[in-house]
């Protein structure tokens, strides 16, 4: 069975994760597997950036296969804030909550409240980046917390396609129309057909 790495301490991503690939025959490692693996600074200007650099990085330093992903939430009226940024929107070591209660603030008033969710995540070997994909779903950003499920901005993001916000999707049914779980579809690909990933044994 291969070993992969995800290269994350999100404890939240890793549960989202896991569930997405556990048809896939392989033995997923996290961040946790790994305690001197550097936290690699997420420095880059596109959420694309920062998903190759960590799984790159974190490939060249464990050995092992790596995948790793960014995410972020665009809003229209906000110029795509906070982007790049969703997961410090509201300063370094911030909260989920902090972030969501700092985008309503930013949106109070406005009625154009058209968002996306994008995910890109990477697939890297030591020492070549062997894939990249994205995910995206349409949404709206809602004018108060509706839901307990999920994490991040799920509470505030209501997609299009069901007319609910991620905070009142279970796993299951956030996974079939997910941002993340489009972009790791997608990936999943590129792993069953690498020649060094084996997954039917």
């Amino acid at each position: 069975m291969e070993k992969i790495l995800l290269a994350t301490r999100n404890k939240d991503k890793i549960a989202e994760i896991k569930e997405i690939l556990k048809d896939l025959d392989i033995q997923l490692l996290t961040a946790y597997d790994f305690p001197k693996l550097p936290e690699v600074i997420e420095d880059r200007s596109t959420i694309a950036g920062n998903a190759i650099k960590k799984a790159t990085e974190s490939a060249n330093f464990s050995g092992f296969p790596t995948l790793a992903d960014d995410t972020g939430l665009f809003v229209n009226a906000l110029n795509d804030a906070p982007g790049v940024y969703s997961a410090r929107y509201a300063g370094e070591n911030c909260s989920y909550k902090d972030n969501r209660l700092k985008l309503l603030q930013e949106m109070n008033n406005i009625t154009e409240r058209e968002a996306e969710f994008r995910t890109v995540v990477a697939f890297a070997f030591p020492g070549k980046l062997i894939a990249t994909a994205e995910g995206k779903v349409l949404g709206k950003i809602t004018r108060k917390e509706i839901g307990a499920n999920g994490f991040g901005y799920d509470a505030i993001f209501r997609a299009i396609e069901t007319g609910k916000t991620f905070g009142e999707m279970t796993r299951e049914e956030k996974e079939k129309i997910s941002h993340r779980g489009r972009a790791f579809q997608k990936i999943i690909k590129v792993i069953k057909s690498e020649p060094r990933i084996d997954t039917d044994q």
